[in-house]
């Protein structure tokens, strides 16, 4: 099976330093960023499809863009790439959840993934009106999916739970074809929710043990279910020519963090109430020394940004060593991003893909429909272009 690369679309800013967010952690906490607009995004989200990226992640929360609309709009400057939706279920009625689904794969042509965000914070969620404990939440999360892929299947559907009811909702038309839900978690709550309803199940960028640990976790409670999904790793990335120029860029962004900024954070991140955040604060301790926790795994990231907080750093050979050590373990998808966004997209997909490719482990996804497109050969930095917004 072809491994799948996806992009990260920075809602929040982009800068050449690391840029706080999520989980409580304020935007803009390490460092000035680039203005989210739709044509900073759009250059992001172009260079992703041009490179060979299938989709671009977007996040959702009080921190950034709303990832409905900003997605929305950006199918309009893309033609291949899709979008991975990130939404909270508890914010929206599950009929119309459906029903936005399947609005914007129509207008799309099929553009659109999912990944169902149940809410780590509760601080946040009481924002948006949202009063349920994180346990509840998770109930509330299992009875959304249930409808809206009744909903999807064409059912009429009747259903009263204990958090939700809906009566005769229907669609006049499904979507085509279903979205592809993505589910992340390390709760006993979240494992649940996704060995019954995740077709990609997520987690963060954790040391293969680990990842491998949660891996069977969840195919065991998916196997009960009578399900099979596919899995997949969220991680940032510094891909260069040398090893030595990819850890002198890790240096870079760790010398320009302030240490009062390191201890905010870290205090705001270990009141989080979530399974997956205290397990990556675990990984650095909020400590600057000892960040490399794995070959090639950097933990930096995760001192001042919330969610995903490692990175895979090192030359092109190793990252894409330490990508086939991941699938080993029976992961397909790599959900990346960098900092810049856009001049890191241009450092790995024309570093390491073409060394996937080389390996038989990666196609760009143009050639899936038409065998003579492209094969990229690394440009260096000199093919990296100029941001504008």
């Amino acid at each position: 099976m072809s491994l799948t690369f996806h992009w990260f679309l920075p809602t929040y800013g982009d800068s050449r330093y690391l840029v706080g967010g999520g989980h409580g952690v304020a935007t803009t906490t390490a460092g000035g960023a680039r203005p989210a607009t739709l044509g900073y995004l759009g250059q992001i989200a172009r260079s992703a499809e041009q490179l060979g990226f299938a989709g671009a992640l977007t996040p959702t929360g009080a921190w950034c863009e709303d990832a409905w609309l900003s997605t929305a709009m950006l199918t309009e400057v893309t033609e291949r790439l899709k979008f991975l939706v990130a939404f909270r279920p508890g914010l929206l009625s599950p009929t119309l959840g459906a029903q936005m689904a399947a609005t914007f794969q129509r207008h799309s042509r099929g553009r659109l993934l999912l990944n169902v965000v149940t809410g780590g914070e509760s601080a946040e969620q009481r924002a948006y009106g949202d009063f349920l404990d994180k346990a509840a939440r998770y109930a509330r999360c299992d009875e959304f999916l249930h409808v809206v892929r009744s909903l999807w299947r064409g059912e009429r559907v009747d259903f009263t739970g204990e958090h939700l009811r809906v009566e005769g909702a229907e669609l006049t038309r499904t979507p085509n074809p279903v979205p592809t839900v993505y589910f992340g978690g390390s709760s006993a709550e979240a494992g649940r929710v996704a060995a019954r309803h995740s077709d990609v199940y997520l987690t963060w960028g954790e040391p293969p043990a680990q990842a491998a640990e949660k891996i069977s976790w969840i195919r065991g409670l998916a196997a009960e279910q009578g399900r099979s999904p596919r899995f997949g790793i969220r991680l940032h990335v510094i891909s260069r020519d040398s090893s030595e120029q990819a850890w002198a860029e890790a240096q870079r962004l760790l010398d320009a963090l302030d240490p009062a900024t390191i201890s905010r954070v870290q205090d705001g991140l270990g009141r989080s109430e979530s399974e997956g955040q205290r397990r990556m604060r675990e990984l650095h301790g909020g400590s600057t020394a000892d960040l490399e926790i794995y070959p090639n795994l950097w933990a930096g990231v995760g001192l001042v940004r919330g969610g995903a907080g490692t990175a895979l750093v090192g030359s092109h050979a190793e990252v894409a060593e330490r990508i086939e050590e991941y699938h080993a373990l029976g992961i397909d998808e790599f959900v990346l991003s960098g900092h810049p966004h856009l001049e890191e997209a241009y450092w790995f997909g024309e570093g390491v893909l073409p060394i996937l490719e080389r390996k038989g482990l990666w196609r760009h996804p143009a050639a899936e429909v038409d065998d003579s497109a492209v094969s990229i050969p690394f440009a260096g930095a000199g093919a990296v272009p100029t941001p504008s917004s």
